[in-house]
């Protein structure tokens, strides 16, 4: 019928079945967010990857809504996280770059009011699957930052199979529930984590969930099972380590996916995929492995690669199925979104995220961002881009992919994705009124910034 209708009343009554739709479904959907860690911006066979199976992943596509320019909060895994969680610019949320990774060492603010306080506010029951990256200390904990139940490690990354964190040190294990120190040795950390997401799953079957389920792949290092590794040995190395241990995460969302079906939960489930930011080219990925396709930039950077990821997001019955959508959006828009789907008040303090309920019902609405900041470390010359349409600034810009060299007359890049995606060639000289605008732009962000942080102090 609505072939026949304007599209402004088709859009009116695509929103009204969704609201009817929601409603008849549940007052409260459960919420399962899905966040892989260090995943490329093409890295599934859904964005065209050929190289690589992920069946699983590809099926929540079919019966979901993708998105192609969804945006992670940051470049680096503790300050994507604190976006994701606050709804905010990792800056503004007092994590532009990464915490420690050590016990004893706090991390995001305590002041910070998260999505898990959020839904446990309004009655959910709220879970933490996995890594966590943003404090080490027992306030800092997610138990202290509202969630019920907590599983999985508090530092950066783990081996997969004794839980000890080697990339500094001493060497230490980092395996926690509900912060008590845990061992599991030898247990496959991926196996351990379908265990734990079943098993809050069947425990809270009968009232509703939010599950934050941070996956540590495919982060380093790089553990695919036998296999996987079997199924890609012609491939040559480092594709092939990184592909089986993609492949080896996409079984286990597989085997949780089949444990929601078997529990009757699908039909009232939102879940939501997203990578935290770009793959990485860091040695102990042996310098590679992923890919950000046609993008240049990897994990670590604000170029393309490093912040455009893969993202889906599924609802039975209420989010359309098997459609794409181009908008601009944000990992830091999850926050005021989910609060919207699932019919829950925004608290009263900044917020940088917007709601993409409208993006997600139709592929015409307009992306609710005019332009958008971010900022990535807190040294002397940290890097920030100010995007504006398809105009892009970046100040202080570094290229872990390498793809191409920075001079000293790159301190200022400008770049229209429009006319390059790539971001190959600076247009800065060619464009000074649109460098001066985006500046300007920049400085009234960080201003902002700088005045929640002492507000709020």
């Amino acid at each position: 019928m609505s072939l026949f209708l304007p599209r402004f009343l088709t859009t009116i009554l695509t929103s009204l079945t969704f609201g009817i739709l929601l409603s008849a479904a549940d007052d409260k959907p459960n919420v399962i967010i899905i966040y892989t860690d260090d995943q490329g911006t093409v890295d599934l066979s859904c964005y065209g990857t050929s190289d690589i199976h992920t069946p699983h992943i590809d099926s929540l596509a079919k019966r979901g809504v993708r998105f192609r320019q969804m945006y992670s909060p940051s470049a680096i895994c503790s300050a994507s996280r604190a976006g994701l969680l606050t709804g905010r610019f990792p800056a503004r949320a007092g994590v532009p770059g990464n915490v420690s990774s050590e016990e004893g060492v706090p991390g995001m603010p305590t002041n910070q009011f998260t999505l898990a306080e959020l839904m446990k506010s309004a009655g959910y029951t709220t879970g933490h699957i996995g890594k966590w990256h943003l404090g080490y200390t027992p306030d800092t904990m997610p138990n202290a930052q509202g969630f019920d139940y907590s599983w999985g490690h508090m530092g950066g990354c783990i081996d997969n199979y004794s839980h000890f964190f080697f990339w500094k040190g001493p060497n230490r294990h980092d395996l926690w529930r509900n912060g008590e120190h845990i061992h599991e040795d030898g247990f496959f950390f991926q196996d351990s984590m379908v265990r734990e997401m079943n098993g809050f799953i069947t425990r809270n079957r009968e009232k509703p969930f939010f599950i934050y389920w941070a996956l540590n792949s495919p982060h380093y290092p790089l553990q695919g099972t036998a296999k996987w590794r079997d199924y890609y040995k012609d491939l040559p190395s480092p594709r092939s380590k990184y592909n089986a241990f993609v492949s080896t995460l996409d079984e286990k969302i597989g085997e949780m996916l089949t444990h929601l079906d078997q529990t009757g939960l699908t039909d009232n489930t939102i879940i939501i995929f997203q990578s935290d930011h770009g793959h990485s080219t860091e040695e102990r990925s042996f310098f590679g492995g992923g890919s950000a396709g046609i993008y240049r930039g990897a994990k670590g950077c604000l170029f393309e690669g490093g912040i455009r990821v893969p993202s889906i997001i599924t609802l039975p019955g209420v989010i359309p199925e098997n459609q794409v959508r181009d908008q601009m959006v944000t990992g830091v828009d999850w926050f005021p979104t989910i609060a919207e789907l699932c019919g829950i008040r925004l608290p009263n303090h900044h917020i940088d995220g917007k709601s993409i309920k409208e993006v997600i019902l139709s592929k015409d609405a307009r992306s609710p961002h005019d332009n958008f900041y971010w900022h990535l470390g807190s040294g002397k010359t940290p890097e920030w881009v100010v995007r504006e349409d398809a105009w892009k600034l970046h100040g202080n810009p570094r290229d872990r992919s390498n793809k191409a060299p920075l001079t000293e007359d790159d301190t200022l890049f400008l770049t229209n994705l429009e006319m390059d995606p790539t971001e190959m060639v600076n247009l800065a000289s060619k464009h000074p009124e649109v460098v001066k605008r985006l500046s300007a732009l920049q400085n009234d962000y960080w201003k902002s910034i700088q005045e929640t942080l002492t507000s709020e102090q």
